[in-house]
Order: C-alpha cells, then sequence, then structure tokens
C-alpha cells in the first residue's frame, strides 16, 4: 500500500502494509540506519523518533499512523551543518560508551526539552526514565540533557 512520510522535512513515498512497523520503513526502505532496533516491544526507548513533535517508539508504531504527520529522526536533527545542542551536549559530556542508544536518548531529550525548556532534575529523570542504557552511562546522559538546555537557552538570547 502507498504511503506519504514527511521525513525530516521531505515528502517520502513508500510502499507498505499498514501494520508494518515506521521503524522498518524508515531503516529499509528510507536507508535511515541512525534509528536503531532495540527490543521490538516499545520498551527500551532505541527506536526513539520524533512523530509531529513527541517521542514515539517506532518499533511499535505502524507506518499508517505516521503517514502525513511530519517524523523527525536523529538524522534529521542538524541544521545547516550544525548540530541540534542536545548533539553537541552528548558529544561534550561523552554520554554515552556503546552508543547503541544514543539516538534514542537524543530524540527522547529533544522532545522534553522543546516541551520544557528548562526541567528540573526529576522532570529529565521522569520523561527520560523509558530509554534504557545497557552500559549505565544514565549520570552523563542527564548532565548532556542539562547542558543541552542551556545550551539553547543561551542560542535563544
Amino acid at each position: 500500500m502507498p504511503f506519504t512520510l514527511l521525513v525530516n522535512g521531505t515528502e517520502r513515498k513508500v510502499e507498505a502494509a499498514p501494520e508494518e512497523s515506521l521503524l522498518y520503513v524508515l531503516r529499509d526502505n528510507l536507508n535511515l540506519t541512525g534509528t536503531k532496533y532495540g527490543c521490538g516491544e516499545g520498551q527500551c526507548g532505541a527506536c526513539t523518533v520524533l512523530l509531529a513533535g513527541r517521542p514515539v517508539r517506532s518499533c511499535i508504531t505502524p507506518v499508517s499512523a505516521a503517514a502525513g504527520k511530519p517524523i523527525t529522526t536523529i538524522e534529521g536533527l542538524e541544521r545547516d551543518g550544525s548540530l541540534h545542542p542536545v548533539q553537541e551536549a552528548f558529544l561534550k559530556v561523552e554520554a554515552f560508551e556503546c552508543a547503541y542508544c544514543t539516538s534514542g536518548m537524543i530524540m527522547s531529550a529533544v522532545g522534553l526539552l522543546s516541551r520544557n525548556p528548562s526541567p528540573s532534575d526529576e522532570q529529565m529523570h521522569d520523561f527520560m526514565n523509558g530509554n534504557i542504557c545497557r552500559c549505565c552511562a544514565y549520570p552523563r546522559i542527564l548532565e548532556a540533557v542539562k547542558q543541552a538546555a542551556n545550551l539553547a537557552r543561551e542560542r535563544a538570547r
């Protein structure tokens, strides 16, 4: 079945079964491999993308639910050759070890900061709680989110 997806600001036509996961369509049909397969059950957050600005688990989101809505993947965050503040902060703080969870963590953090540019530690912890890092880099991840919030506020001035 044909679907029109708006991925990273570009309209893309794909052929897929309505129930096929957005994750597989992004990776297999559109070659956007920054979004990772983790658990396949929506529990780990490795596959997180933004759908209409909200973080969703693409492994359990059918492509039919994403059609016609803006989808942002990790590949779509940079602007004019500059990394997103969350990407910059993750690099600066070295908020990863194996980095398998990193794109999902970054996408969740972008979703949080777009809704709440100054989250408390508790709000950050609660929002990021659905993303699992098997390397246990959580303290650095939360530090990166804090630094990204500060960087975004500085740039907004």
